[in-house]
């Protein structure tokens, strides 16, 4: 389908993506959910596409890819694996944070690398006490010579235990809010970093989390992104980028259920007629296909403004917010529309309907979308 705002060259790199997804990654998404191997299974793959740089400047490893190019790339990705988006998703998460609030030596020593797959990023910024408002975090950092001593907790971190580097973000000034949090390069390997076991998940089951604890961690000044208190600042431009990320996994994941919905009311016959003949059937394709292509046109509008330079917070959020809660109606109707057999494991709704469930969760609930674009409409914070 033709869409506004995408370029020749763009759609081509998405096709070629959407080639690879479904030769490699569609034939063992359901083998991955259902023994919750790691998505990092497909890295080599995805790096020999480009794909664990695609956020990434062609200066530092990546292919040097439009947001639109990005995006579009991402929906084959989900329509193919949603496990597999999440993962590379966190990985984007940090390396992001190192382009943003890094220098040129950080982005030297580790983006060429995660670029070629050669180590994996995670991006620690959530705690056991809350998710959603980092100013919050409990997280601290104290000077002590040329290093920083770090101690605390982080919960629900994507690829944490299978990370060869994470962007911790801590408390160096606690009296200071928002203010007072600096993001730091940690190697996983460090002494006093250690993991809780896999967190054992609804949906994304390949795409694995961990609680992460800290406990003394020495981290060399020059491991820290920018001047201290830059941090929040770093993470909010992050997620940003990131919510566009899940956005465009919701649309790969209603992509995939709109299609198989189409198909099933096509093929499945009661009492010798199709499904699809049914005005009732008919209308909930339309209400899915509706819904669908407005997350579209949002998510490309941010995706556009991100790609000329202009500020797109709020529609970020807005993308954000549609798209997954256009997902959890898309795969809700499409699990109607094959009845019980939508129920069974034997089809793929049921866990795309899993799949689906986190993104009204992660990268700021639903809820903290809505506080944004209230923001951004009412100037009050």
């Amino acid at each position: 389908m033709t869409r506004l705002g995408v370029s020749t060259e763009d759609r081509a790199f998405a096709d070629a993506v959407a080639r690879f997804a479904a030769a490699t990654l569609a034939p063992r998404a359901a083998a991955l959910d259902e023994s919750a191997e790691s998505a990092t299974c497909h890295r080599a793959d995805l790096a020999a596409m480009g794909l664990m740089g695609m956020n990434l400047p062609e200066r530092w490893g990546g292919p040097g890819l439009t947001p639109v190019a990005m995006l579009l790339s991402l929906v084959e990705i989900a329509r193919a694996c949603a496990s597999t988006s999440s993962m590379i998703g966190a990985h984007y998460l940090a390396t992001d944070a190192i382009l943003i609030g890094g220098d040129d030596v950080h982005r030297e020593r580790y983006l060429p690398s995660a670029a070629r797959g050669e180590l994996l990023a995670g991006f620690a910024l959530t705690e056991p006490g809350g998710g959603s408002n980092p100013a919050d975090l409990r997280t601290q950092a104290v000077r002590d010579g040329d290093c920083y001593r770090l101690n605390g907790t982080k919960q629900f971190i994507s690829n944490a235990a299978e990370a060869d580097l994470l962007v911790v973000f801590a408390k160096t000034d606690p009296a200071a809010g928002a203010r007072g949090v600096t993001a730091f390069i940690v190697d996983t390997a460090a002494p006093g970093v250690s993991f809780s076991a896999r967190e054992r998940l609804m949906g994304i089951r390949a795409a694995h989390a961990f609680g992460v604890m800290l406990n003394d961690v020495r981290v060399p000044v020059g491991q820290r992104l920018g001047a201290e208190g830059s941090g929040f600042h770093t993470a909010m431009k992050v997620l940003d980028n990131s919510r566009l990320d899940v956005a465009a996994t919701a649309l790969g994941i209603a992509e995939a259920a709109m299609a198989a919905a189409i198909e099933w009311s096509q093929q499945r016959m009661i009492a010798g007629e199709a499904l699809a003949a049914r005005q009732g059937i008919q209308w909930m394709l339309a209400d899915m296909k509706v819904r669908l292509e407005a997350a579209w046109a949002l998510t490309l509008q941010a995706a556009s403004l991100r790609a000329s330079g202009q500020p797109f917070t709020m529609q970020a959020a807005m993308a954000k917010l549609h798209a997954s809660e256009m997902v959890a109606f898309v795969t809700d109707a499409a699990q109607q529309i094959h009845g019980g057999y939508g129920y069974s494991r034997s089809l793929p709704l049921e866990r795309y309907v899993r799949d689906a469930r986190i993104l009204r969760i992660y990268e700021g609930a639903s809820e903290i979308q809505r506080t944004v674009i209230a923001r951004a409409l009412t100037g009050r914070r």
